[in-house]
């Protein structure tokens, strides 16, 4: 599976964005996708996760209410909408793919794209 992640860009805070991921490749595998954020200087952190169905969705406790994740299956694609955003959201984003783990766990989420980078000023 190929993911790559795009919608990435500068905004004020308060702002929004709508960042996608679109899989190739095997992509007829049912995978769980997440969403990852990494600023400089700091680890890789859990953003949001959705089950390959999309009925089950799951969120950090810093973007609950602010952040929404979805997907379109027929489009193979993952969308993270964010909304109200702040300067501590600033970072790069990556999705993420397993065929098996839903959670906030980056290791064990197989697939990676390329990231995107969020910038949110003040």
């Amino acid at each position: 599976v190929q993911l790559q992640a795009s919608g990435g860009g500068s905004v004020q805070a308060g702002g929004s964005l709508r960042l996608s991921c679109t899989a190739s490749g095997r992509t007829q595998s049912r995978v769980n996708m997440g969403w990852f954020s990494q600023a400089p200087g700091k680890e890789r952190e859990f953003v949001a996760a959705i089950t390959w169905s999309g009925h089950d969705t799951y969120y950090a406790d810093s973007v609950k209410g602010r952040f929404t994740i979805s997907r379109d299956n027929a489009e193979n694609t993952v969308y993270l909408h964010m909304i109200s955003l702040k300067p501590e959201d600033t970072a790069v984003y990556y999705c993420a793919a397993s065929n098996w783990y839903i959670g906030a766990d980056a290791r064990r989420y197989a697939y990676w794209g390329q990231g995107t980078q969020v910038t949110v000023s003040s």
